[in-house]
């Protein structure tokens, strides 16, 4: 199917070159390249590509090293095909990552019943768990997710879910009893996110929310004929992507039951302040009396854009903000962020990191990101304070 993607991608950019007037001149076909139908359904290509760069300082536990790098981040390619109000369907693969992120047809109940009832959607999609989670690659604010949501946020499956928006609320629900389309995290999990919105105009938000889900991973048999019993593994990078170390890690957890997640939320935007915040728990019971284990963490996001745009806002999360002048928008911002991985008789450590940012809006299109971070890690009795200076490339539409 990638391959598939690759093709239509292609096909997409070569139409778009080639569009003409109706007399017969060459013009500037819209961006991001399209192919508009005469019944009002949309064929669209999308992208977004991250070439980083990490520096480190300091050492890990023992001396290990975290060596410099830069590699591409994100590679990923994507088509969508639309009709406005009834449907749309998309398929995007990161060519880097070499996985499939979101797969799925969304449904709008209105065109189906006649009244709205929300949307539903069937595929691969982000589970409704927090805002890191489920931010777009193309928009996050900092580099790399907080601790928390590195640890905690469970990723991809396949499934089937409800979105219901009105002015002053969001409820989001899904069911996934599917694997992820690379045939890994096998079993089922039920999910919701809740959240409250008594201001929700362009740069005036107030967002409360909380979310949780069970998941109940299958067992698998393997090549031998060997049944392999689910586990689970809890650590993070010291929120820097460029390096396998990681600074907190519970170790593999066998024999597991079921994984319960919970998270709280806010969003407060006004202008071109705004500050973010989350806290994130997760409890694991085990199967033959196996002791259960427990973790959480949280951080505090805050945003100026100095230039005076506001980020944005719809659907239950953030974008990036639309800069107004020919130099772009210039954004600065601050984050702490902690974990704590040391329950229940096993030394998974803990960590709290402080990151300064700066985000440069080129365009729509092009973004500029720096990060500098700042680690404290104990783990057992081993002790770390690594830093990371990261630069982003992106291009994105």
């Amino acid at each position: 199917m990638k391959y598939l993607l690759s093709t239509l991608a292609l096909s997409l950019l070569a139409v778009h070159a080639g569009a003409r007037a109706d007399d017969g001149r060459t013009t500037a076909a819209a961006w991001p390249p399209k192919i508009s139908f005469a019944d009002g359904t949309e064929l669209s290509l999308g992208g977004n590509l991250q070439y980083d760069l990490n520096r480190f300082s300091g050492e890990g536990y023992n001396g290990a090293a975290l060596e410099d790098d830069d590699a591409w981040r994100r590679q990923e390619i994507g088509v969508t095909l639309k009709r406005k109000g009834v449907y749309d369907f998309g398929a995007t693969f990161d060519f880097e990552a070499k996985t499939w992120n979101d797969v799925a047809l969304r449904l709008e109940t209105k065109a189906l019943f006649g009244h709205d009832a929300g949307k539903v959607r069937i595929g691969q999609m982000k589970l409704p768990l927090g805002f890191e989670g489920n931010t777009g690659t193309r928009h996050v604010s900092m580099l790399e997710p907080s601790l928390p949501t590195q640890a905690f946020y469970q990723g991809r499956r396949s499934g089937i879910d409800w979105a219901f928006e009105r002015a002053h609320y969001i409820a989001n629900v899904g069911y996934f009893f599917e694997s992820d389309l690379q045939g890994n995290n096998k079993g089922d999990t039920a999910a919701f996110r809740l959240a409250w919105t008594p201001r929700k105009a362009a740069g005036d938000v107030l967002h409360l929310g909380i979310a949780g889900s069970q998941e109940r991973p299958d067992s698998e048999v393997n090549g031998l004929g060997v049944t392999v019993y689910p586990s689970v593994r809890w650590r993070a990078k010291p929120e820097a992507s460029l390096t396998g170390v990681r600074l907190v890690d519970s170790g593999t957890l066998t024999r597991v039951d079921q994984i319960e997640r919970m998270g709280l939320e806010a969003l407060w935007i006004h202008g071109p302040w705004s500050l973010q915040g989350e806290y994130l728990r997760q409890e694991t019971t085990r199967e033959l009396g196996l002791p259960s284990y427990s973790a959480d963490g949280g951080y505090v996001l805050g945003s100026w854009l100095v230039t005076g745009e506001s980020r944005g806002y719809s659907g239950g999360n953030v974008s990036n903000p639309k800069p107004k002048g020919k130099y772009g928008a210039l954004e600065l911002l601050a984050r702490y962020s902690r974990i704590d991985l040391d329950s229940d008789g096993i030394a998974g450590g803990r960590e709290h990191n402080w990151t300064l940012g700066a985000n440069w809006y080129l365009t729509p299109y092009f973004k500029f990101q720096a990060n500098y971070v700042k680690s404290d890690a104990t783990r057992g009795a081993f002790s770390a304070d690594p830093s990371v200076f990261q630069l982003r490339a992106q291009m994105h539409f």
